[in-house]
């Protein structure tokens, strides 16, 4: 029974992590409901996150400080909130996240660039199973076109899975540097870089504009909303670093693609959104990229 037990915790906080991140767009929308812009509530909640850290942990902002790579890892981290938590807030759930996970794709180029790795058969076999789920979730039902993004969401989708890819790139890049000093850096690029677009986009486009607005306090629903989400981020990124140290890398991201299935479950459940055999189709094309990548990978970690 203990053994048994010491190999499902790793598993079960794993999906965990995942369960809270595939619903993730729920407070997210409450949130923007209340007059706080996702952009605003990813700020707050990760600044939470790393006031706590240093709380217990002060030691990672020296560290943090001293290593200019890990801010090219809170750049990346940060992005990747802004690609994914707005996407997700103003867009149909199940084809952000699916444009999120065509990290196949943006795995191999980046990771020529950054690391000058070998584009292998394998690779590029993947990459145009992922391409070709991209065709099937991004073209209108029923027929096929060149996976370009429609709207603002699916763009931010794209852009999130790109900065995501880079995200693990910089992380296995960095495997020398403590996983708390790793951990700060993303939140600390969640907390600036949601705050300089938002900033940014009040400035350049005035108040009134359509995107976003200057951060409202909310009332006591949205703050309870609000610590509630940040709680449950910090319990989640616990989740994920409780696994990934417990299983090999390769598990814990064929696991994680249980996000996908929560985000489709939820979206289907909570909202109008359906998932039509097209998308379906080019959704299981996508994952299976992102998995198959994942298991070559199993050797290397």
């Amino acid at each position: 029974m203990p053994d048994n037990r010491a190999w499902a915790l790793p598993y079960l906080a794993l999906v965990l992590n995942a369960l809270v991140w595939g619903v993730s767009w729920w407070p997210l929308r409450e949130l923007q409901g209340e007059g706080l812009h996702p952009l605003w509530s990813s700020a707050v909640t990760y600044l939470l996150g790393a006031v706590a850290m240093l709380c217990f942990m002060p030691k990672v902002w020296g560290e943090f400080v001293r290593h200019k790579a890990l801010w090219l890892l809170a750049l990346a981290a940060g992005t990747t909130m802004v690609g994914f938590n707005w996407g997700v807030s103003i867009g149909e759930v199940i084809r952000v996240v699916l444009l999120f996970y065509l990290m196949p794709i943006w795995t191999v180029l980046i990771a020529r660039v950054a690391l000058n790795e070998r584009i292998t058969l394998k690779a590029l076999l993947r990459v145009g199973l992922a391409f070709a789920g991209a065709v099937l979730v991004l073209s209108p039902n029923g027929s096929l076109g060149f996976p370009l993004p429609s709207n603002l969401a699916e763009w931010l989708g794209l852009m999130g899975g790109a900065a995501f890819a880079l995200n693990n790139i910089m992380l296995r890049h960095q495997a020398a540097r403590t996983a708390q000093a790793r951990l700060f850096a993303m939140f600390v690029g969640g907390i600036v870089a949601p705050t300089a677009v938002a900033a940014f986009l009040v400035v350049a486009l005035g108040e009134g504009n359509a995107f976003v607005q200057w951060p409202v306090l909310p009332g006591l629903y949205g703050g309870l909303v609000l610590l509630a989400f940040a709680v449950t981020l910090l319990v989640a990124n616990y989740g994920l670093q409780y696994g990934a140290s417990r299983l090999p890398a390769n598990v814990t991201s064929v696991v994680m693609l249980s996000e996908v299935v929560f985000a489709t479950l939820s979206a289907i459940v909570l909202t109008n959104e359906v998932l039509t055999l097209q998308v379906g189709i080019g959704g299981a094309m996508i994952l299976l990229a992102a998995a198959l990548s994942a298991l070559e990978n199993k050797d290397a970690h």
